[in-house]
């Protein structure tokens, strides 16, 4: 059976294990990712004085099958809140087990909870598995939006 909970900081290392089978599965699709996502970053920019980020975590049979983060956001042209899911991932042996569904969800309750009306996220395209699982769920595609961004540092 699987649960969802909130994040705490004391998730810092499941996380990051997660966070690292992501990064591998991900650039095994081709992608450049990097680790830098640490712990140290993890617990700063989530736990502290201004978290930029909360989420869940999954469990089954009480061993973490997966995570998910997410961030407050506006659209100015709907003229409301979102949320946007920054990171999902669930664990290969425990796909389709009904746990990144109830990641999702609870994101979703949490999201109405503090007043959004839509969840937002990116997608890589190679990902193919999660494209798949977010059409099964009811996500659309944005088909007038390409996400872009410029460095700050």
């Amino acid at each position: 059976m699987t649960t969802i909970r909130p994040l705490i900081a004391a998730d810092v290392d499941v996380v990051q294990e997660m966070v690292l089978e992501f990064g591998d599965y991900l650039t095994g699709l081709g992608d450049h990712w990097r680790h830098n996502f640490t712990g140290e970053r993890y617990l700063a920019d989530g736990f502290g004085p201004r978290p930029a980020f909360r989420g869940f975590i999954a469990e089954t049979d009480g061993q973490a099958a997966g995570y998910l983060l997410m961030a407050p956001n506006y659209d100015v042209d709907q003229g409301m809140r979102i949320e946007i899911v920054v990171d999902l991932w669930v664990r290969a042996a425990v796909r389709r087990s009904g746990a990144g569904r109830a990641l999702m969800n609870a994101a979703a309750a949490a999201a109405r909870a503090s007043g959004a009306r839509q969840l937002l996220w990116a997608v890589y395209r190679p990902n193919k598995l999660a494209l798949d699982f977010y059409h099964r769920i009811g996500g659309a595609l944005v088909e007038d939006l390409d996400w872009m961004s410029l460095n700050l540092d």
